[in-house]
């Protein structure tokens, strides 16, 4: 799901950074984009969760229906819907190759898969939504390796945060990683008071 929406300014209106190049321009100007950013807003219950719903959204880059879906499995799984509502987005294969330093940004991880240069279990898969389970094998497919971005990804260029979640076992030389088992909330590196989501989808 591509949106024309630039990403610094949609970063500044969610409060969060969406790429590493909008974290400085986060830093500048930390308060939404226009005339009006700066000012104080009326904020209701319901604006408050339905941000906090976006904000998610946006960090995975998925459609409203898509998160919905995803929603309504978290709600089947036994224990904390909004936890496993984290869990079940991270385990999507576009997430897991930008956590794995294979690209830069969700929207690279996503254009990633969708071009047809990953391969699960030695299968290529072009679906970003594809979850991958536990002791799946992800990799670049051969033909795809001398491409300069997987070049990149090979040296570590894009290991922004410099700590690689511990379910996931990696490889870059490889240009491949394993997913270990099912993440834990506390290891996803994602920003979200997931319980004003499950609110949100509740109400």
């Amino acid at each position: 799901m591509n949106q024309s929406r630039p990403k610094v300014k949609k970063s500044r209106a969610l409060g969060i950074a969406l790429t590493p190049k909008a974290v400085k321009y986060f830093e500048q100007r930390p308060y939404p984009p226009g005339e009006h950013g700066r000012g104080r807003k009326q904020t209701s219950d319901y604006k408050v969760r339905l941000l906090e719903k976006q904000r998610l959204r946006a960090q995975y880059d998925i459609s409203e229906r898509q998160m919905a879906r995803a929603y309504d499995r978290a709600r089947k799984v036994e224990g904390k819907t909004g936890e496993a509502l984290i869990i079940e987005l991270e385990r999507r294969l576009d997430a897991l190759v930008l956590r794995s330093g294979l690209a830069r940004t969700i929207y690279q991880a996503r254009q990633m898969v969708v071009h047809g240069h990953i391969a699960v279990n030695d299968r290529k898969v072009d679906k970003p939504s594809f979850r991958v389970h536990p002791d799946d094998v992800v990799q670049v497919r051969e033909r795809s390796r001398t491409k300069h971005p997987f070049l990149v990804a090979r040296e570590g260029g894009y290991d922004t945060e410099g700590e690689t979640p511990r379910y996931l076992e990696v490889n870059l030389e490889a240009l491949a990683f394993r997913l270990d088992r099912d993440p834990n909330r506390k290891e996803i590196p994602v920003i979200c008071d997931e319980q004003m989501v499950v609110e949100y989808y509740a109400r």
